[in-house]
Order: structure tokens, then sequence, then C-alpha cells
């Protein structure tokens, strides 16, 4: 066996698994889950009558009974190329053939992206951001790199700090993991930022890949979350030398069973990266491409997406704002609020005493030199039915008036 499996932690899930197992539940208030970060918002109609149009389809010409491309259909890639352009300014829509790549959702590709270009012969190091995605950690790990963690915390807006991290640092650095909008802080990182990274990439010659899969759920239409890019563009580089960008139909289009999403950027890396995964077989369903063709081609159904989480934000935030601090998000569904108690502590008496449960901060963060991140805070999805959402909330304020 791979001797780098043992060292991945359990996911975060896992450890929350394990610290509710012996916990009684009140039978007499019904169970409400902000744990999971999966959207609960109806799939768009337009795009299930298109994925029922195509199984019909296939079906009766024999199209299921071939194998689909791995690079996926022209249609696709056009449709996600113009997407790119409109949603982030594009001077020039990025080459169907050249910058775009489908993927069955970003989290397999996120991992396998770093078994792709990670040289391990150079005691290579990855960093991300802490908080984090725990994809980054472990495709690091199984890719024979070192995770480096910068933490996010309030006093740096919940943004990493990359001027944190010395020149002998950025030397052993092959990948940067960005998260923006972040998970669990819902941060949003400046175009000026990203373009101090591009420079850095420059310098010490190292990938930047951005998961960007929040970036359509953000609180204002008049400020919606820019992308890497973007920064690319405004600095001319057309090219998108040593960025790649990463984005999903999950959380936009509340497709998560869809797996569909798709990798863009520089083409000289995609084309490698795209040698990988003709060898790693992960090929999209044609219904599942021509259903994702239907999606990202219609923004009604993303507008409204956005009103429905912002109603719930402004209806749970008004009712903790007397008990708990947080900051309000620039973007995503999750609230990141402190807790007066350990945020394990206070995740386990909360599901005891109201049926409602959250996940610790700690679990999503690691412990380094200054500390854990996550520590005396929660994270909570937003992603339940309003009602649920609200009720949530005075729960929490019921069980947090009691401490």
């Amino acid at each position: 066996m791979n001797p780098e499996l043992n060292r991945l932690q359990p996911y975060p899930f896992e450890k929350l698994k394990g610290l509710l197992a012996d916990t009684a539940v009140p039978q007499t208030l019904p169970a409400i889950s902000l744990s999971v970060g999966e959207p609960k918002h109806g799939a768009p109609q337009l795009v299930i009558d298109t994925l029922v149009q195509q199984i019909d389809g296939l079906a009766q010409n024999s199209g299921l009974s071939v194998y689909p491309g791995t690079k996926g259909i022209p249609e696709l890639r056009q449709a996600i190329a113009a997407w790119l352009a409109r949603r982030f300014k594009l001077s020039a829509i990025p080459d169907p053939e050249r910058h775009i790549l489908p993927v069955n959702g970003t989290r397999e590709a996120l991992f396998a992206f770093a078994q792709a270009v990670i040289d391990p012969n150079k005691n290579p190091s990855v960093v991300m951001p802490n908080p984090f995605y725990q994809i980054y950690e472990g495709a690091a790990l199984l890719a024979g790199a070192e995770p480096v963690f910068i933490n996010c915390t309030k006093e740096n807006n919940f943004a990493p700090d990359f001027s944190s991290l010395s020149d002998a640092d950025w030397q052993r650095c092959q990948l940067v993991y960005l998260c923006s909008p972040g998970n669990p802080t819902g941060s949003v990182l400046k175009l000026d930022t990203l373009k101090e990274l591009i420079s850095l990439a420059d310098r010490h010659d190292f990938v930047i890949a951005s998961d960007e899969c929040y970036s359509e759920i953000y609180a204002s239409e008049d400020l919606p979350p820019p992308g890497l890019l973007q920064a690319c563009a405004e600095l001319g580089r057309h090219d998108f030398k040593r960025c790649m960008v990463f984005h999903s139909l999950s959380k936009r289009s509340n497709l998560p069973g869809l797996r569909s999403g798709f990798v863009a950027g520089d083409a000289d890396i995609l084309q490698q990266f795209l040698l990988y995964r003709t060898y790693h077989g992960c090929a999209m369903p044609l219904q599942h491409q021509w259903a994702s063709v239907t999606a990202w081609n219609d923004e009604e159904h993303v507008l409204d997406n956005r009103r429905q989480y912002r109603e719930k934000f402004s209806a749970v935030t008004d009712i903790l704002d007397p008990v708990m601090t947080f900051n309000q998000p620039d973007a995503g569904f999750y609230l990141w609020p402190e807790t007066p108690i350990r945020d394990d502590t206070f995740t386990r008496e909360l599901l005891a005493t109201q049926n409602v449960a959250v996940v610790p901060g700690r679990y999503l963060a690691r412990d380094t030199v200054t500390g854990n991140p996550g520590e005396q805070r929660i994270r909570m999805a937003l992603v339940a039915p309003l009602a649920q959402c609200k009720e949530a909330a005075q729960r929490i304020k019921k069980y947090i008036e009691t401490l």
C-alpha cells in the first residue's frame, strides 16, 4: 500500500460522527442539519428536461453503447468558454480546444491535478489556506508533497497572507491551492491579491489552482467575486500561464448529483492534465454533458438561487446577531461564527439539547505553530429550506442563552 495513505487524517464528517456517536438527541425536536454543504434548492427544471431528453435520445440511437471522450463534447467546451468570458469580463473568449476541460465535479479534479503536476523528486511543497477543503491536503500528501498552511483569521480578513512565506518557502512550492470564495470563511480574494500571487508564481515557477466553486453565490449583484482568469486578463496574460481555475455546477446550479464541472487555464498544463486523465479514466457521461450545456447557458436559475441564499442569510443573522460574533461572508453559503465555549463541546451540546447539527471549526483546519484558526468557531451551512434555517437559528440562540 502507498505509505502516504497513513498520513491522511479522517474526513471532517468522520470526526463529527465520532464526536456525536453517543449523543442522545431530544425526540421532541425534529433534526436540522447545517453540517454538510450539500445544496438543497431544487435542480433547474430546464436541466432536468435536457437530461431526460438526452437519455431517451441516446437510448433510442444506441448512444449509451459508446464511451464518452475524456475531453468532452465541443458544445460543452464552447458553452463553458463563453460563460467564462461573460462572467469574468475576459476580453477574449478562451479557446475551447486548448483552455477548457470538463470534469466529473471539482472534487476529483482538484485531487487529480496535484498528482499530475507535482514532481515528488524535488522535495516539493503545496501551499494552501487554513482552514481549507481537506481534498487539498490529501492531494498534496499522496502526490509526495508537504502541505504548507497559511492561517486565515479574523485579523487578516480570513484571506491567506502570502507575504508570510519566505523566498525559501516559495522556492519549494510547486502548487498553490486557492479557495475564493472561501470554504468555510466566505472570504473573497481581491484582484490585486491574485495579481500579486501570479507575480510570485512567475518568480518561483509554481502553478496556481484556484477553487472557485462558490463564485456564483454572493451577497450583492453589483459585486460578483473576481476570479483568477479575470486577474490574468487584466494583466494581459491571455495564455493564463501557470493559472488554472476549477468551477462546478454543484453549488451554482444545485446539481451536486450531476457531478459536472470544468478546469480552465494554461493550455500547456491542461494538455498534460488531459493526458493524465485519459489514463485516470474519468469521462463525463454524454447525457450529463448536454445537461451541463443547458446549465451553463442559463443565468435565470442562478439569480433565483442567490436570492434564496440572501433571504436565509438575512433571517439567520438577524436572529443570531444578539448572541454570536461573526463576519458577514462575502460569498458562499456558510456562516463562520465564534463560539462562547470550545467548538467541539458547543457542537455536541447543541445536538444534545436542540437537535441541530453543525461542524466544529477545528475539524476544518490544522494545528500550526500559531494555533488552529478553526478553534472557537463552527461552520453552519445554510442549505436547508428557509423555515428550517430560521428554526435552527432560534434553537442555537436558545442554547447560547443557557450557557
